[in-house]
C-alpha cells in the first residue's frame, strides 16, 4: 500500500474511532477506566516496574489521572511525556503540581523536571487498535519515534469498543506488547 493511502486510511479511521469514543458517556469511561487500572496489575512487567511512562488524559481518553495518583503513593517513579520539537521527552513527576499546560494544550510537566526515557514500561494512548497490536494515534508519530529509539514494552489502554479489525500499517509504525481494556487483556506477544 502505498504511504498516501495509508495516511488517508488511518484519517478516515481516526475520524470515525474518534466520534465513537467522543460519545462515551462521563460515567462509563469512569467505570472502564477503574476497570482498566484493575486489570493493569495483572500485567508483570508493570508490577515489577519502578519507572513508568504514563501520558495525562486529554478529550475521550481513559482517565489516568486515578492510575498516576495509586502509582505516586505506592512509590513508584512517574514519567510523563512533554513534546519538544519533534519528539517526545519523558519527565519525572511527583505530584500534579510538577504539570503545566504544554504543546497541543495538553498537560505536560515543567521543564525543570528530570528527564530520563528509560523506562520500564510505557503505557500509551490510542485512538484504536488492533487485537495483535498495530496502534491508531493521533497521527503526528511522536511515540512512534519515541519507541523506535527506546526500547521499552508498551500497554495500550483503550475502550472495548476501539478495537478494530485492521489498521493500516506504515514502516514506522510501533506495535503494541500488551492491550488493556474495561473487557479484556490482550498479549500481543504470544
Amino acid at each position: 500500500m502505498v504511504k498516501l493511502d495509508i495516511d488517508l486510511e488511518k484519517k478516515s479511521l481516526r475520524k470515525i474511532l474518534l466520534e465513537k469514543r467522543d460519545n462515551t458517556s462521563a460515567n462509563l469511561m469512569e467505570i472502564a477506566s477503574k476497570k482498566i487500572q484493575k486489570k493493569l496489575e495483572r500485567i508483570d512487567v508493570f508490577k515489577k516496574a519502578k519507572k513508568i511512562g504514563l501520558y495525562y488524559p486529554t478529550g475521550s481518553e481513559i482517565y489516568t489521572n486515578d492510575i498516576i495518583q495509586k502509582l505516586l503513593s505506592e512509590s513508584r517513579e512517574i514519567y510523563l511525556p512533554k513534546v519538544i520539537g519533534e519528539n517526545l521527552e519523558f519527565k519525572k513527576i511527583n505530584d500534579f503540581s510538577d504539570l503545566e499546560s504544554g504543546k497541543f494544550d495538553i498537560l505536560e510537566p515543567k521543564e525543570n523536571c528530570q528527564s530520563d526515557n528509560s523506562l520500564d514500561v510505557i503505557i500509551v494512548p490510542c485512538i484504536g487498535i488492533t487485537a495483535s497490536g498495530d496502534r491508531l494515534g493521533y497521527g503526528l508519530g511522536f511515540y512512534d519515534r519515541f519507541l523506535s529509539k527506546n526500547k521499552i514494552p508498551t500497554i495500550a489502554i483503550t475502550l472495548e469498543k476501539q478495537i478494530v479489525k485492521n489498521i493500516p500499517v506504515a514502516q514506522h509504525d510501533i506495535q503494541i506488547d500488551w492491550i488493556v481494556t474495561e473487557d479484556q487483556l490482550i498479549n500481543t506477544q504470544r
